[in-house]
C-alpha cells in the first residue's frame, strides 16, 4: 500500500511538471508569435509590392553584351554575382544620365530578373538585389520570403539590408561566413535552410492532423530540429526522440524510440502473456521504428511504425520476459 501511495504522489508532481512545462511552452510561442509578427508583416506586404513592382516593369531581362565579354558574363550569371554589376551598372548610368562605359548595360526601361529553381533575383532601385524564396511541400507552394542585399559600391562587400525569414534560422551566420566571399554559395543556402524549415514544420503538422488522436505529449523547437513526442500503444508507452544534425536536414541524424511497459493496459492486447511485463521497468529501444524514421519522412515512418508496432513490441518483450 505504501508503495501504491508513493508511485501516485510520484505520477501526480510527474503530471503537474509536465503541465506546467506545456503551459510554458505555449507561453513562448505567443510571445514569439507578438513580438514578429506585426513588424514582419509590414515589412512583408513592403517587400511583396516592391518585389512585384520590380517583376511586373522587365520582359525578358535583355542585355546588350560586348563580344569580348560574353564568357565572362555567362560564367557571372552562373554564379549569380552578374545581378551585382548590373544593379551598379543602371543606377550610374541613371547618376551619370548616360552610358557607363560598362560592356554590360541593361534597357533603361527594364529590370533584371532572374529565375533560379525555387528563386527569383530582382535588381531593386537604389543598387540593391532583392531574393525572393518560394518554399513548398508535397507538390504545394507554401510561404515566400524575401531577403534585400545591399553594397555601397562594386568593390564593397555585400550585406542584408532586412529580410523576412524567421529570427530563429541563422540568416546573419551565413551572411558573416559566406555573402563576402561565395555570394551564390549564401544564396542557396538561404534557400535551402528556408525550404528545410517548411518541410519539417510540414511533416509535424501532418502527423497531428493524421494521428492527433494517438499521439500526446508533442513537443518541439522553433525551428523543429528538436521533436519529441510520445503514444500509447496496448500496454507500452512510446516514447519518441528526434534530433537534425543541422537546420539544412530534412531527415533526423539522432533517433531514439523508447518503450515503456504500462502498468494499466488501455485496451487488450492480442497475447494475454505480455500482462506479466507491467513489473518490468526497464525501457527497450525499438529499432525497426528508428530505422523508419531516418530514411523516410515522418508521416510516412509513422504509419509504418503504428502498423507493425504490436508484432513488434510483442516479439521483443516475450522474448525478454522469464519462461
Amino acid at each position: 500500500m505504501g508503495e501504491m501511495i508513493v508511485s501516485l504522489e510520484e505520477d501526480i508532481r510527474l503530471d503537474t511538471s509536465r503541465a506546467r512545462f506545456t503551459n510554458l511552452l505555449k507561453r513562448h510561442r505567443e510571445l514569439s508569435d507578438r513580438l514578429t509578427r506585426d513588424s514582419d508583416k509590414t515589412i512583408f506586404d513592403r517587400l511583396s509590392k516592391e518585389f512585384e513592382a520590380a517583376r511586373a516593369s522587365q520582359s525578358q531581362a535583355l542585355f546588350k553584351l560586348c563580344a569580348c565579354t560574353i564568357c565572362v558574363a555567362v560564367i557571372l550569371l552562373r554564379k549569380y554575382i552578374l545581378i551585382q554589376p548590373c544593379v551598379h551598372m543602371e543606377a550610374d548610368r541613371k547618376a551619370e544620365g548616360g552610358n557607363t562605359g560598362f560592356a554590360l548595360v541593361t534597357y533603361p526601361e527594364e529590370r533584371v530578373t532572374y529565375r533560379v529553381g525555387n528563386k527569383v533575383i530582382y535588381c531593386l532601385e537604389g543598387a540593391r538585389i532583392g531574393i525572393q524564396y518560394e518554399t513548398s511541400f508535397a507538390g504545394e507552394t507554401y510561404e515566400i520570403y524575401h531577403c534585400v542585399l545591399e553594397s555601397k559600391s562594386f568593390l564593397e562587400k555585400m550585406t542584408v539590408l532586412e529580410h523576412t525569414i524567421p529570427f530563429f534560422l541563422p540568416l546573419r551566420d551565413l551572411e558573416n561566413d559566406l555573402l563576402c566571399s561565395n555570394a551564390k554559395k549564401f544564396i542557396d543556402n538561404v534557400g535551402d535552410l528556408l525550404q528545410a524549415y517548411v518541410d519539417r514544420r510540414e511533416q509535424v503538422r501532418l502527423i497531428k492532423e493524421l494521428y492527433g488522436n494517438q499521439i500526446r505529449e508533442l513537443y518541439h523547437s522553433l525551428p523543429y530540429h528538436m521533436i519529441e513526442f510520445a503514444l500509447d500503444d496496448c500496454d507500452c508507452k512510446v516514447v519518441v526522440s528526434l534530433r537534425y544534425g543541422d537546420l539544412l536536414c530534412e531527415l533526423p541524424t539522432k533517433v531514439r524510440v523508447l518503450a515503456w511497459p504500462m502498468h494499466q493496459l488501455k485496451r487488450q492486447c492480442t497475447s494475454p502473456r505480455l500482462g506479466k511485463l507491467g513489473s518490468q521497468a526497464i525501457p527497450v529501444r525499438l529499432s525497426f521504428a528508428e530505422d523508419a524514421l531516418r530514411i523516410q519522412s515522418l508521416p510516412e515512418a509513422y504509419a509504418e511504425i503504428v502498423i507493425n508496432m504490436p508484432q513488434e513490441i510483442e516479439q521483443i518483450f516475450l522474448q525478454r520476459s522469464p519462461s
